[in-house]
């Protein structure tokens, strides 16, 4: 992609120059993004139009407060197991009792617009600097953990069947939930899978113009209209009797503005909307500030986001779009990248995309209601597969066998008990692996470092002890105070072990010298050995060596 001589910013005066791209750009992502908006509310427990909800204020709104020129704001998988959690908590019955239904959702969304205002304060109050204190293999982990809670929640919706039970009970179920499922259901289910994992093989730059999941509905939809899924009728197959009907396809009422629901506070100061809270705010600012830097890394103009003020942005849209009935929104990192495959140049991209859904939705939701639910399913799942991939296992292990332990670990203590006690399982492995390869218990909560400045204007920054996760914040924060004082050298000869996450921090943290015209020099870890070939592999210092 060729890049502009000027800097492109999604300001008034970058308005005009690149609508035309942005304009591009912000139609193929909603093209991406309807069908995701609708399944992930679906997912969550939540109306079908509460995506569309939250992708239309994440693009208008939070364009408005936030700098990241090129992330797109909206409803993410990496939340599904969050929500449909709190929606269960608060009574959710998966259809059998709409009225309990309701409710549930509208104390969700009570908890999602405190959660909101719990993310703005997190932005004005520059805290999202809490999100450097999470090791790298416990996040994997814990976004593993969520994708393969993912795919064992919508497979049997795939294959035309209820998806009720714990994620360990559903995986066990696979096998009984393909022998029995609804074989025109499975049918349509099984092409959207093939489509989604097939379509990233095609190399044809002319089929891969149309997204992935567009080709699904593509395909599914006139499927469902042959097969009548939408009239109540029974078929037999196999000697089997079977059913199908409305239940089976997306529901989104004829005027949107009538499906706008507002929240029940109520729940929100009990054990259970406490704890959604700190759910909804803690991980999804954690998921949003990821993807914010991973889009930032891969910016053909290399500008940087202002991750408190996106996290502001974040907050201000979770807080309206709660308010209306809508799902909680993070930076959405796949379209997002998508965004900068298709050419956007600003954040008005981010804003296109959302008023192309609102167009859409509000000028042909009979369309819209005759997608199938079993291609939505699909869609999940393949999300789900990405997020938990055997490429994540095998990375985690090439990093070295302590990260993929802590990985295993938070994959394990999330799937048995819930997201925060998983991450926390995690952080605790870490913690004990760190003590057991000699660094101090006390190195795990105090970071011990001199700062020092010579007569030639170097100023040295010696660690003793141990460099680990839980001190890097304090680590950088002095770091950051002396990008005028360059040259800076960080002299780490004095640690006993530099885990992988500071490693890899240490990396970023170069590249921000470097991009403010400082210098930051990092020695003495010659005397450390590389726990693997990884190139910010964990370092332990040799014995007797200082």
């Amino acid at each position: 992609m060729s890049t502009p001589d000027v800097i492109p910013r999604g300001t008034p005066a970058g308005f005009r120059p690149y609508w035309k791209s942005d304009l591009l750009s912000g139609f193929l992502v909603f093209l991406i993004a309807l069908p995701l908006c609708l399944g992930i509310s679906l997912a969550c427990g939540y109306p079908a139009i509460s995506g569309i909800f939250t992708a239309v204020i994440g693009g208008v709104l939070a364009t408005l407060f936030s700098n990241s020129e090129l992330t797109i704001k909206g409803p993410a998988a990496g939340l599904i197991v969050i929500a449909i959690g709190c929606v269960t908590d608060f009574g959710f019955t998966a259809g059998r009792d709409p009225s309990a239904d309701f409710q549930a959702y509208r104390l969700a969304l009570g908890v999602g617009v405190a959660a909101g205002v719990v993310q703005i304060f997190i932005g004005l109050f520059r805290a999202g600097i809490l999100g450097e204190f999470f090791p790298t293999a416990a996040v994997h982990g814990l976004l593993a953990s969520i994708g393969i809670i993912i795919m064992a929640k919508q497979i049997p919706i795939t294959l035309g069947l209820g998806s009720e039970g714990r994620p360990l009970e559903l995986i066990a179920k696979i096998p009984s939930f393909i022998v029995n499922m609804n074989p025109v259901i499975g049918l349509i289910g099984i092409i959207s899978l093939i489509v989604m994992f097939g379509f990233p093989l095609i190399k044809n730059p002319l089929l891969k113009a149309v997204p992935a999941p567009m080709v699904v509905l593509l395909i599914t939809v006139p499927l469902g209209l042959y097969f009548e899924i939408g009239r109540d009728h029974a078929y037999a197959f196999g000697g089997w009797g079977y059913s199908l009907g409305p239940a089976f396809l997306v529901n989104v009422p004829q005027n949107m503005f009538s499906a706008l629901t507002f929240p029940d506070f109520s729940g929100v100061a009990t054990g259970i909307g406490l704890k959604y809270i700190v759910l909804f705010s803690l991980i999804g600012s954690l998921e949003s500030l990821l993807s914010a830097k991973a889009v930032d890394a891969i910016d053909p103009w290399k500008r940087k986001t202002n991750h408190d003020g996106d996290l502001l942005a974040v907050g201000v849209g979770n807080t309206v779009a709660a308010l209306v009935g809508g799902l909680p929104m993070i930076s959405e990192i796949v379209r997002s990248r998508a965004n900068i495959d298709n050419g956007a140049k600003t954040r008005f991209a981010n804003m296109y995309h959302g008023l192309f859904l609102l167009v859409f939705v509000a000028l042909v939701p009979n369309l819209i209601n005759q997608i199938p639910l079993a291609a939505l399913g699909a869609m999940l799942v393949f999300t789900g597969f990405r997020l938990a991939s055997p490429h994540a296992f095998v990375h985690m292990h090439r990093v070295g066998r302590e990260q993929l332990i802590v990985f295993v670990s938070t994959i394990v203590g999330v799937l048995a008990t819930d997201l925060l006690m998983g991450i926390a399982i995690g952080i605790a492995v870490k913690a004990v692996i760190h003590v057991v390869n000699g660094a101090p218990v006390r190195s795990l909560f105090r970071l011990k470092a001199d700062v020092q400045r010579d007569e030639e204007g170097t100023t040295l920054v010696r660690v003793k002890d141990a460099m680990v996760f839980s001190t890097w914040i304090g680590l950088k924060k002095r770091l950051d105070a002396l990008k005028d004082q360059s040259p800076v050298v960080l002299d780490l000869s004095e640690t006993v072990l530099v885990d992988h996450t500071v490693m890899e921090k240490l990396g970023e943290m170069e590249e921000e010298f470097r991009q403010q015209d400082a210098s930051l020099v990092i020695k003495g870890l010659e005397q450390h050995r590389k726990v693997s070939e990884y190139p910010t592999a964990a370092r332990i210092r040799r014995p007797g060596s200082i």
